[in-house]
C-alpha cells in the first residue's frame, strides 16, 4: 500500500511543496511507502496538450492509480487551486480517484482564500470519484517559516492539524493496508469532531 504525495505547486521552494515534503518525512516515520509526485517535474508540453499517453505522463498517472490514499498540495492564488494542478488532474480519467482517501492542503495568503478547497477542489475530487474526502488542511503563509538549509518551522496550531490530519489518514486506511498504526498523538482530538483551529473542510 502506498501513500501518495502529490504537490501542484510551479515552485520547488513554495510552501505547499514544502509541507508536503514535511508531511512525506512524517509518513515514514510512521512505517508507511510514500512516494512523492511533483506535477511542476513533468513535461509541460504534454500536459497543456493533455497527451496522457507521453511516457512521463503515462507513469505518473499510473502512479496516482497504484496509491491507496493521496495526500495533494496546492498554493491558492485569487481564490483558486493552482492552474497546474488543475491541468494534471484533467489528465486523470473520470474514476481516477475512486476507492482513495484523499487529505487535501492549500496555503495561501490570507483566510480569505480558505474556501478555495471547499468550492473548487473538493467537488473535482468527488468527480475523480474518490472514496473518502478528510477535512482539508488550510495554512496561511504567515503560519510557515522557510530558511535556506533550515527545518521547516510551522506555527504550533498548524503543527497540531497536520498531525491530526494525518492521524486520520491512518484510521481512514483498512487494517490490511496499514503498515503501521501509531497512538494517537497527544495533541490528537479522541473524539471525532472537527478541530478548533481555522480551516477549510473538504
Amino acid at each position: 500500500m502506498t501513500i501518495l504525495t502529490l504537490s501542484g505547486s510551479p515552485s520547488a521552494t513554495s510552501k505547499s511543496h514544502r509541507i508536503l515534503q514535511h508531511i512525506a518525512t512524517e509518513l515514514r516515520a510512521r512505517g508507511n511507502r510514500v512516494d512523492s509526485l511533483s506535477v511542476r517535474e513533468l513535461p509541460p508540453a504534454a500536459l497543456l496538450a493533455a497527451d496522457a499517453g507521453e511516457p512521463t505522463i503515462a507513469a505518473a498517472l499510473a502512479r496516482v492509480a497504484r496509491a491507496r490514499a493521496v495526500v495533494i498540495g496546492t498554493p491558492v492564488y485569487k481564490a483558486a487551486y493552482s492552474g497546474l494542478l488543475k491541468t494534471f488532474l484533467d489528465l486523470l480519467p473520470q474514476d481516477g480517484l475512486s476507492g482513495k482517501t484523499i487529505l487535501p492542503l492549500a496555503t495561501g495568503g490570507s483566510l480569505a482564500h480558505t474556501l478555495a478547497l471547499d468550492y473548487g477542489l473538493k467537488p473535482v475530487l468527488s468527480a475523480l470519484g474518490a472514496r473518502h474526502l478528510l477535512a482539508s488542511i488550510y495554512v496561511v503563509d504567515g503560519q510557515v517559516k522557510l530558511v535556506d538549509g533550515q527545518p521547516l518551522e510551522l506555527d504550533g496550531a498548524v503543527d497540531q492539524r497536520i498531525g491530526e490530519g494525518l492521524f486520520r489518514l491512518q484510521e481512514a486506511l483498512t487494517p490490511d493496508d496499514r503498515a503501521a498504526r501509531p497512538p494517537l498523538p497527544e495533541h490528537a482530538p479522541a473524539g471525532d469532531h472537527e478541530p478548533l483551529a481555522v480551516r477549510c473542510g473538504a
